[in-house]
């Protein structure tokens, strides 16, 4: 094979593995020398200034971890956005070329079948169908832990105080609580094992 370089490879094209997907939806293919920042700017530019609801990112082999990035980064800028993720195996053909081919015969090429892992995300702003196999739903806005607090200063009187009071005591509550499992575990533990041989008797 030392003779023999690499001169194309192909992807076989595969219908993408989701349902009622609307014609022109985007598909980010991912490649393993593809620029995560470009692939972003890009794909945020849809979802922004194009107003998409839904965009699909997928690679194969050694782009699938920078596919998950790139999905990863999305649900963090926008939020609230639904998720499928399908794994699948796709046929890479690649062509070697011989370079050195015997003087006056054809020049030969081997043509090799590859399969390698290849992944799908659909992304979407609406709801999708939660019984999907591969659904996420939309993780919490990172924000959140902060606003029970701005939520009490807005609303009235009665709930403030409701809302402000939990936060402190909780941590305060669960360490009690750690301690005298540990203070009345040792103990419990001990006894039960004394008490034991009484009853039988």
């Amino acid at each position: 094979m030392e003779n023999f370089r690499k001169v194309r490879t192909s992807e076989e094209e595969s219908p993408l593995p989701f349902s009622g997907l609307p014609p022109d939806v985007v598909e980010m293919k991912v490649k393993e020398g593809s620029k995560i920042r470009n692939l972003m700017n890009y794909a945020m530019a849809q979802m922004e200034l194009k107003g998409r609801r839904q965009i699909v990112f997928s690679g194969c082999g050694r782009a699938v971890t920078k596919t998950i990035t790139c999905v990863e980064i999305m649900k963090r800028k926008l939020g609230g956005l639904h998720q499928v993720t399908k794994v699948r195996y796709k046929t890479l053909l690649e062509v070697w070329e011989n370079q050195d081919p015997l003087p006056g015969g054809p020049a030969q090429n081997l043509t090799v079948h590859k399969n390698v892992p290849s992944i799908c995300i659909l992304l979407s702003r609406d709801p999708l169908d939660p019984n999907e196999t591969g659904y996420q739903p939309p993780e919490p806005p990172a924000g959140l832990q902060t606003q029970p607090g701005e939520a009490g200063e807005e609303t009235s009187g009665s709930s403030t105080k409701g809302l402000k009071r939990p936060l402190p005591p909780p941590s305060e509550e669960l360490l009690t609580k750690k301690l005298q499992v540990q203070v009345a575990g040792g103990p419990k533990g001990t006894g039960t094992t004394d008490h034991h041989p009484d009853h039988h008797q």
